[in-house]
């Protein structure tokens, strides 16, 4: 079985290199190959997506697609280019209560997190790094407000 591992924008891959060139050589539809990965990385529009493709003998084709990195997922919620330069000092942007719980939906099996509440503080690292605030708070502050179950009925 080959294996082929590519980086593609989410429902925009293409023919082009890297996906053509390492697949054409196995004899495989690129074309269709190419619209499966687009269909199944659409909801991740304007993201980069991992994506594994493996080809059997036979020439059966499975996707695996990855899900892209947590700050990407951040930034592509709050609809921002990138984090603060110095996200210790400067806030970038605001986390709602509602656009966190759309995070954690979409990075809950990769991070292997037991709980909402366990996802949400793995998230709120990341905001931190990118200097992002969740419901006005600092990611600390944040974190201990759900250690002590101040949004506990908002993360279920």
């Amino acid at each position: 079985m080959a294996e082929v591992k590519v980086m593609v924008d989410g429902g925009k891959a293409t023919a082009a290199p890297p996906i053509g060139p390492a697949l054409a050589p196995l004899g495989i539809n690129v074309g269709q190959v190419v619209q499966q990965i687009n269909e199944k990385t659409k909801a991740f529009a304007g993201m980069k997506v991992p994506v594994t493709i493996l080809v059997g003998k036979d020439k059966s084709v499975t996707l695996e697609v990855g899900s892209p990195p947590t700050s990407a997922l951040i930034k592509h919620t709050l609809n921002i280019q990138k984090g603060a330069k110095t996200p210790k000092t400067e806030v970038v942007a605001n986390m709602s209560i509602e656009q966190l719980k759309i995070v954690i939906a979409q990075v809950f099996p990769k991070i292997g997190a037991k709980t909402n509440e366990a996802a949400a503080k793995e998230i709120a690292g990341s905001c931190q790094s990118l200097g992002i605030t969740i419901d006005s708070l600092p990611a600390k502050a944040f974190i201990k407000a759900v250690n002590e179950g101040t949004y506990k009925s908002q993360l279920k």
